[in-house]
């Protein structure tokens, strides 16, 4: 039996996002998990955003998706550890994905992987972000207004969230900048790093491909979407393998 030396981190699929041929992208999708080695994996981390609108009713979840949640479960019936960051997007997931054997993780999370330290998660929020995204990301998170929601008919409820998601992506005329030392998320790692002597850090969550070195040496990659490409890293024990990234300052 071949030893489980890898592990893979992927984020912000959008499963479901009504742009750039939907189909297309979850056939990419499940091709990728296809196309891991079980024998030679020992975890799968989705870092969030893998669907760009999940709500789940206590007895009712979001119709699709079956070819996806297939994959999953043949990767954990082959014995890989599929572990799941709730997102901005997909945040309303509150046990189906632990019932199919996905493991949930709050971020910043720190786990080892072959002896070296990792922090993980989606990334939003991380850092001191803009009291207006702060607002709403409460909103989103707010228990009493999920309740709310769940009064909806799914028929109503689903439009709403998937329309929603969809404008806001439309909106979007360029791809994120991301702004390097200046942002968030970097002051957010800076600080970490120098608390808790992390190796690797990982997000999603901005779309954009960027690896950075940090003051403390530790490396920092932010994956990108999957509207247009297929982006995913993975970790062979002694480094991380994956392409498409900028090397920012």
């Amino acid at each position: 039996m071949e030893q489980r030396t890898l592990t893979y981190f992927v984020a912000d699929v959008h499963l479901g996002l009504d742009v750039n041929d939907p189909a297309g992208r979850e056939a990419r999708f499940v091709s990728f998990l296809k196309s891991i080695p079980a024998e030679r994996t020992e975890a799968l981390y989705l870092l969030g955003d893998i669907w760009d609108f999940w709500y789940e009713y206590r007895d009712v979840v979001p119709k699709g998706y079956v070819r996806v949640f297939a994959a999953l479960t043949d990767l954990m019936d082959a014995g890989v550890k599929v572990y799941f960051f709730q997102g901005n997007h997909d945040v309303w997931s509150y046990s189906y994905f632990e019932e199919l054997g996905m493991i949930r993780l709050v971020q910043p999370a720190i786990v080892n992987i072959s002896g070296r330290r990792f922090c993980l998660g989606h990334g939003d929020g991380l850092g001191p972000a803009p009291v207006g995204y702060r607002f709403l990301r409460g909103i989103f998170h707010c228990r009493l207004l999920q309740v709310l929601f769940s009064m909806l008919h799914p028929w109503i409820a689903f439009r709403l969230g998937t329309m929603w998601s969809r404008r806001n992506r439309l909106a979007r005329k360029e791809e994120y900048v991301y702004k390097g030392a200046a942002e968030p998320l970097t002051v957010f790692a800076e600080r970490y790093s120098a608390e808790h002597d992390v190796d690797f850090f990982i997000f999603g969550h901005y779309h954009s491909g960027i690896h950075l070195t940090l003051s403390t040496g530790a490396e920092m990659y932010i994956l990108k979407d999957w509207i247009n490409s297929s982006p995913y890293l993975y970790f062979d024990g002694i480094s991380i393998v994956g392409g498409n990234f900028q090397k920012s300052e």
